[in-house]
């Protein structure tokens, strides 16, 4: 014979748990991290607007209380006459009703103006919070992770749209109080005027009215959550198609129908997802809901028409009754100050805390945060990394597999290899958007994950392969280099003229102050080879304001071809004195570097100067050799200098110009 709870009670039982627990975390904790977000607000702005809104809920209830009184007192002003006793009560109730009445008029867009404020401050101040954390991981890591990103766009979604913001939150939670202030003084007010049942009857109609709306819309907006990820393409296809993003490919390759039709397929499912969900949470709790209140208020109604008929209320008390009905039913309905806005900042709230556990999570594999100081001079010797490993997150595939390489300080290292080997993770690595998963980057001797980050970063002058191109002035795009120190225009134009850009930015309409983009009033916009040697100024800005090592991914990548030549034959003037780090899949562009390292497979597979490398007839000297006879032949074809049988020939020149 066996005990305990049966099994149908046990799921009962577990059943009605989840479901409490459910609704305590969707439906009170968001309300508590929005009541917590009030005092940045400014505490004396919310206690004027909570008094302010509880005086705006009785004085609805006070204009019915006294025209119901007003009502009852006209058949004795009528019999008085003017001047009469009854006459001067009839004439003070209405002053006060008409009081009441405009009171009413005059606060309600007060607390809206006040309610503004409150919003403002409080988005203000969860802004700055908001990107706070997103700027808290020390690389870029956290910025691809799926979670994350999902977290992101649900927390930032209600800011963009400037909707369903928490501020707006908070001053809608605010603006309960008078809703429900006016409630409960109806229900005081029924009472004595048609019965206590009554009025306990209507207030359950009321809250059984808010439950289906306010419920229904907590279960409505779980489906936005589920739709993220489709929200973000209908996002991206938005922007495609809507921004100058891809204007060209889409009018080359004829993409309009295609991607309209896209978009069109994806915005309806999206579209009848949400019907469906709309159907399944309102229809069928709504007619329950509505039966049930009607039951209750009609029957608040039938009682007060049973007592005027029997003559057990006044004149007075009827009518005090059926206004009290009326306008606490009105209570039932959705409101527009509060509920919408509330239930999709909760939404907003809860994902900045759900983002926050997840850059937790993330941040709990990582390494502390560096402190240190970085030493004046660093490096003084060397860049080195020591038998590093690393592979992206999400992935098992080894980028990097023990990798040691050494910059000596000062001078200059190439790393070259096919795409895929290796090169740019270097780079990223180096500037400490990821941390090794293996060995570590040392800087005469100290791991570099010892240093604060900001101030490590502030001695590397990095050109990204995939630069950004700001849409501010040219002297911004190069200061940024260094945001950090006082803007000096001097050598911004200093720079410039060491990037072989600033005779085309001094010609442009408002010189260094033109913005580079076409998006705003006098803007313009760049060759793709200007725009890399805007980078290229950039990175050298920041060696002038400090930085001591200076790293190029692919730096010419944009520049054709003589301009590479040129852009390499002033390098060593440029980078002299300076730990630079050269990343490169052109052969090429690289042998005048003081040492060269071939990656592949995530391994150093060759080290050594050009002609070393060469003369070896290794990986290096065959991919340089394939290059050069494809680079002399194509350049042979242009300029008409390659004869039959003179590819060979060709490929020298070409190194030679190069090694110029």
């Amino acid at each position: 014979m066996t005990t305990g709870t049966p099994p149908a009670a046990g799921s009962a039982t577990s059943g009605l748990h989840a479901t409490w627990a459910n609704w305590v975390d969707e439906a009170v904790r968001p309300r508590v991290r929005i009541a917590r977000l009030l005092p940045s607000g400014g505490v004396g702005l919310v206690v004027f607007l909570a008094v302010l809104h509880f005086v705006l809920g009785l004085l609805p209830v006070a204009f019915v209380v006294a025209t119901s009184t007003l009502l009852g007192e006209v058949p004795a002003a009528v019999g008085g006459g003017v001047g009469s006793p009854a006459w001067d009560r009839l004439t003070s109730i209405f002053l006060f009703a008409a009081a009441a009445f405009l009171l009413t008029q005059i606060l309600t867009p007060v607390g809206n103006a006040f309610g503004q404020q409150l919003r403002r401050r409080v988005d203000s101040a969860l802004r700055d919070d908001a990107m706070a954390l997103m700027l808290r991981p020390v690389g870029i890591g956290p910025l691809e992770d799926q979670r994350t990103l999902d977290e992101l766009n649900e927390a930032v979604r209600a800011f963009e749209r400037d909707w369903g913001t928490p501020g707006q939150a908070c001053f809608g939670l605010v603006a309960l109080i008078a809703r429900y202030t006016r409630l409960a003084a109806l229900v005081v007010a029924i009472g004595p005027a048609i019965g206590w049942l009554s009025g306990l009857g209507v207030g359950a109609a009321v809250l059984a009215f808010r439950y289906g709306q306010r419920g229904g819309l907590r279960k409505y907006s779980r489906v936005g959550r589920d739709l993220i990820g489709r929200m973000r393409e209908i996002g991206y296809l938005h922007e495609l198609t809507m921004t100058d993003v891809a204007a060209k490919e889409i009018r080359v390759f004829g993409l309009t129908g295609w991607l309209a039709d896209r978009y069109a397929a994806v915005w309806e499912a999206v579209r009848n997802t949400f019907e469906r969900a709309r159907r399944r949470v309102y229809l069928k709790p709504y007619l329950v809901l509505t039966a049930l209140g009607l039951l209750l208020a009609g029957g608040a109604m039938v009682h007060a028409a049973q007592l005027a008929a029997t003559g057990r209320v006044s004149l007075t008390a009827l009518a005090l009754g059926v206004q009290a009905v009326v306008l606490a039913i009105s209570l039932g309905g959705y409101y527009p100050e509060s509920d919408t806005s509330t239930q999709y900042a909760m939404q907003s709230l809860t994902a900045l805390q759900l983002l926050r556990d997840r850059l937790d999570e993330l941040d709990a594999g990582q390494p502390p945060r560096g402190r240190a100081e970085v030493p004046p001079g660093t490096p003084a010797a060397s860049l080195t990394f020591d038998r590093v490993g690393f592979h992206y997150p999400g992935s098992d595939r080894a980028v990097l597999d023990g990798i040691d390489l050494e910059l000596p300080a000062g001078r200059c290292t190439a790393v070259v290899g096919v795409n895929g080997a290796g090169k740019t993770t270097l780079v990223k690595l180096l500037a400490r958007l990821y941390e090794p998963t293996a060995g570590a980057v040392r800087a005469d001797g100290v791991d570099i994950a010892e240093f604060d980050p900001v101030l490590w970063r502030r001695q590397v002058g990095v050109i990204f392969q995939d630069f950004v191109r700001y849409e501010l002035t040219a002297v911004e795009n190069i200061a940024l280099g260094a945001a950090h120190v006082p803007v000096d225009r001097a050598v911004v134009l200093r720079a410039a003229e060491r990037a072989g850009i600033a005779e085309a930015l001094l010609a442009l309409p408002d010189g260094l102050d033109t913005p580079l983009s076409r998006a705003y009033p006098g803007g313009t916009d760049l060759s793709g080879g200007q725009w890399q040697r805007i980078a290229i100024a950039r990175a050298l800005y920041a060696l002038e304001a400090g930085a001591r090592v200076l790293v190029l991914d692919e730096p010419t990548a944009a520049l054709d071809v003589r301009a590479e030549v040129a852009f390499f034959d002033r390098f060593v003037e440029l980078t002299r004195g300076v730990t630079s780090l050269l990343i490169s899949h052109r052969f090429s562009s690289v042998r005048r570097a003081d040492h060269i390292v071939v990656v592949d497979g995530g391994h150093v597979v060759e080290r050594g100067s050009h002609d070393e490398l060469m003369a070896a007839g290794g990986h290096y000297a065959r991919l340089f050799t394939l290059q050069a006879k494809r680079f002399a032949h194509g350049l042979g074809v242009e300029d008409g200098g390659v004869e039959d049988g003179g590819v060979l020939d060709g490929a020298d020149v070409v190194a030679e110009g190069v090694s110029r």
